[in-house]
């Protein structure tokens, strides 16, 4: 067999999702590693007024690129800014740029999509099941193709016990869904969506997975092969310690502990966070494509699957996760910390609610208390949980214009609870006592020592007398 050096050298690659994470790893790695490689074509769309090109002279200036600008000063050279987007038609390729590609491409990366968990699902098909539709169009078309190489993910099949390296059928068929909707509405489309997803946590696992049964079905005699990676962190090694460039998945919860942020968090201090660096994924996508490209005609014919994960083969837990980042970033502070770091890891929803309060609202609220005082906006909204943020919405548009009818609301306070201790209902759980506040923070003190404490007792109570809790 050739070595990957020598594979790469003289091929023409193209690449999608260059200016993401994984893209720009994937891309400074091989022409680093690969130095006879022929031209690397980037489907890159414009963006704020940027032209492609003008987006990849700036990508390739940042810290990720030094080593290569100093081992390599001509390496941009090789790079080929394709003006496209892969949400249009024909990803908007002209007609020159789609015979150019047809004409050179050896050797496709696949690696864009959205990775937002709460994508709605028509734009989650869109950028990760018909944008790979739209990439294996243009590889028919390519003359001299040796490998298409998609990067999914572990998650994609998050719903089974066990996922093995082959290609699993979806829960639907992937066309009628497509076509579905194409004519559904968003709200219609969003009370489905339940249904669709079953036990996938989200759109983003559920289209991944439709993405590579498409392949599966679509690929005719193109060769293709499937790199799943797991929760991709920064990289370990290459092309040197720590370097990312976001704070999607782990980076952020672990920026947020740093800065003293987040103090609380639910989870199990046994699950296994399965986090693999990114230069582990970008070594192992690389020599995906020169195993499937070089040995395309002494092996079956068969998709090849990848699963690149650490959790099977060298666990690593969210308690030990919690120990070497309060650890880390007390050795080696942030700059501008908002407390000394430390967070912890709790599995109880109560004991969860009790923290998120103690250390993340009171904190949070005393701080913009602190704020208004010297005459600065208030910050609160950054500390505050999803579900707070939802409550906030709930009383806003279900109340209905505050301002207007608080004398309203009051006098409806009023009026409930004098009438229901005036006359009493039966099988009343406790006294009626009802209050609205419009502060998040006292709302969620009061939501816990109301609510969630008295139940938690109550169902306590059912229990030990042999009742279903309820």
């Amino acid at each position: 067999m050739v070595t990957i050096p020598e594979y790469y050298a003289g091929k023409n690659v193209l690449l999608s999702g260059a200016t993401g994470f994984m893209g720009k790893v994937l891309l400074e790695k091989l022409l680093r590693s690969c130095p006879e490689v022929g031209a690397v074509y980037v489907l890159v769309r414009s963006k704020a007024g940027q032209s492609p090109q003008a987006r990849v002279a700036d990508m390739i200036n940042c810290k990720l690129f030094e080593r290569l600008q100093v081992e390599q000063p001509g390496f941009a050279e090789k790079i080929i800014a394709v003006n496209s987007d892969l949400t249009l038609a024909e990803m908007d390729l002209s007609k020159e740029d789609q015979d150019l590609l047809a004409e050179r491409i050896n050797i496709v990366f696949h690696c864009a999509a959205t990775i937002r968990f709460n994508e709605p699902l028509k734009d989650a098909m869109q950028l990760n099941v018909l944008a790979t539709q739209k990439m294996l169009a243009l590889a028919r078309r390519m003359k001299h193709l040796e490998i298409f190489t998609h990067v999914s993910t572990a998650y994609a099949h998050c719903d089974r016990e066990v996922i093995e390296e082959i290609v699993y059928p979806p829960p639907v068929d992937y066309r009628k869904l497509i076509d579905t909707l194409d004519w559904m509405d968003d709200d219609l489309v969003s009370s489905l969506l339940p249904k669709l997803l079953g036990e996938r946590p989200n759109t983003y696992t559920y289209t991944k997975a439709l993405a590579e049964y498409l392949l599966q079905q679509e690929a005719g005699d193109i060769n293709v092969a499937i790199v799943r990676p797991s929760i991709v962190g920064a990289s370990w090694k290459e092309p040197f310690p720590g370097w990312i460039d976001n704070f999607n998945g782990p980076s952020g919860i672990f920026i947020a502990a740093g800065k003293g942020i987040l103090r609380t968090m639910r989870a199990s201090n046994n699950a296994v966070a399965d986090l693999v660096p990114v230069d582990v994924v970008i070594n192992a996508t690389l020599a995906v494509a020169w195993y499937s490209g070089s040995q395309m005609r002494s092996r079956s014919k068969n998709m090849l699957v990848y699963n690149c994960t650490t959790g099977g083969i060298n666990p690593f837990h969210w308690g030990e996760v919690e120990y070497h980042v309060i650890s880390t970033f007390k050795r080696n502070p942030l700059e501008q910390a908002f407390r000394r770091p430390n967070v912890n890891l709790t599995t109880n929803h109560l004991i969860n609610q009790y923290w998120i309060a103690v250390s993340h609202k009171a904190p949070a609220f005393l701080y913009d208390l602190y704020l208004r005082l010297i005459g600065r906006e208030p910050r609160l909204h950054l500390a505050l949980t999803y579900e707070g943020r939802k409550c906030i919405f709930y009383i806003s548009s279900s109340v209905y214009s505050v301002s207007r009818h608080v004398v309203y609301l009051s006098s409806t306070e009023y009026c409930i609870n004098m009438t229901f201790k005036t006359n009493p209902l039966e099988q009343a759980f406790r006294r009626p006592n009802v209050n609205l506040r419009s502060n998040p923070f006292t709302n969620q003190y009061w939501t816990t020592v109301s609510h969630t404490l008295p139940a938690l007792l109550y169902d306590g109570y059912l229990r030990l007398t042999g009742h279903k809790p309820r």
